[in-house]
């Protein structure tokens, strides 16, 4: 009798909660081979998660393929920045710019906007465990109604990268060109699902902008900001019609511009 049928399966599940993926194949017979039917479900869901963990290696894999290319071509210090806020109505634009060393990390990131918060909790603690270098930039509101959301976004992007130190030789962004960066750059469409320092600077620059919202919240409490970050919701719509616009509402957005042009009227 092997120590795995001495174990009960309630001890069974928990100790193979604790095992490092991939799990064993040695383990994964072992279960198959034990005559409870409760062992061989587990068998079964090892290797379904098993495979999940593949995938995910693989997923990661074709992420960091941009930066492995450019680091092959001899480029060191590689940023992936984003920005998450551009559709509020409330609220800042918050933008990120992460650099990791070459020998690059191997966990898992995707497109901000496809995590739960829980996830995303986890993978910035990862970024900043593993990260060179990280930087944020929050422009506000009224920056953003004077000069336009996308150049806000540029503006962000710009000062985030020339935060970081070292000083990055080769800049990769989502779809926004940055014309005062000299450095070398990329723009790829959907950057934040397709680049792995990109998407990182995205998950980064989330979890930030919804911690400042969480607070716009204790302020404003009737626009609820900490359930809808900005975004507008019905019931943020309808907060707006009952209680006004907040020094922190974009004005040149419709439609917080409908508005404020319809009580001049």
């Amino acid at each position: 009798m092997t120590a795995i049928e001495n174990m009960s399966l309630n001890a069974l599940k928990d100790w193979v909660a604790q095992l490092p993926l991939p799990i064993s194949e040695t383990v994964i017979k072992q279960l198959q081979s034990d005559r409870r039917a409760g062992a061989h479900r587990l068998a079964q869901q090892l290797i379904r998660k098993n495979q999940r963990w593949h995938n995910d290696q693989v997923f990661i894999e074709n992420l960091q393929s941009t930066e492995k290319h450019l680091h092959q071509e001899g480029y060191r210090y590689i940023a992936g920045t984003d920005e998450v806020g551009r559709g509020p109505l409330a609220g800042p634009v918050v933008v990120s710019a992460v650099m990791f060393p070459e020998t690059m990390p191997k966990f898992y990131v995707n497109d901000s906007k496809q995590l739960s918060h829980a996830n995303r909790q986890a993978i910035v603690s990862e970024i900043e465990a593993n990260a060179l270098a990280i930087s944020v930039q929050v422009i506000d509101n009224e920056t953003i109604d004077r000069i336009n959301i996308l150049e806000a976004s540029r503006l962000g992007m710009t000062r985030a990268v020339k935060d970081l130190t070292p000083e990055p030789d080769y800049i990769i962004t989502d779809a926004v060109k940055l014309p005062d960066i000299h450095s070398p750059q990329a723009n790829p469409f959907k950057g934040d699902a397709t680049v792995y320092s990109v998407a990182a600077a995205s998950i980064y620059a989330k979890e930030y902008r919804d911690r400042l919202m969480c607070e716009y919240a204790k302020h404003y409490p009737e626009y609820h900001f900490d359930q809808n970050f900005g975004y507008p919701t019905k019931a943020h719509l309808q907060a707006i019609e009952r209680y006004g616009i907040t020094p922190i509402h974009r004005r040149t957005f419709a439609p917080i511009k409908n508005i404020i042009e319809a009580n001049k009227r």
